[in-house]
């Protein structure tokens, strides 16, 4: 059994973003959306997209099987930090690019923060 909780939340929430990435095709119509751009921007959409889905999945895997190395290493707490700054960018973005006065981006920002307190936990001092 999983004895570090704040990972393991870390491990969850990255795996419930890859799993939120497998679906963009269904939920956001890719099929016929994105046959009204061109091949290039198609193309790039979409390996973009399966490539967050591989570094979601890592990264999930990580928080389960290294917790002691990301908390106990330097590379484990650089790690760390690289999420949480992922996950601020991530949030910043949101608010530039997605500017959209609905619920679920509402509810998607909210996650971006979750994401970023997430990877900040195992950083504090036990």
């Amino acid at each position: 059994m999983h004895a570090d909780v704040p990972l393991l939340l870390c491990a969850l929430h990255s795996f419930g973003l890859a799993a939120f990435h497998l679906a963009f095709w269904r939920l956001f119509g890719w099929k016929h959306e994105l046959a009204r751009v061109g091949l290039p921007t198609r193309a790039i959409i979409q390996i973009l997209n399966l490539r967050l889905v591989y570094f979601f999945l890592g990264v999930g895997m990580l928080c389960l099987l290294f917790p002691a190395e990301l908390r106990g290493t330097a590379l484990g707490r650089a790690l760390l930090w690289f999420m949480v700054l992922f996950w601020i960018g991530r949030t910043i973005e949101q608010f530039v690019f997605l500017r959209v006065n609905r619920p679920l981006v509402h509810a998607l920002t909210a996650l971006f923060v979750v994401g970023a307190v997430l990877f900040s936990l195992p950083l504090l001092p036990a």
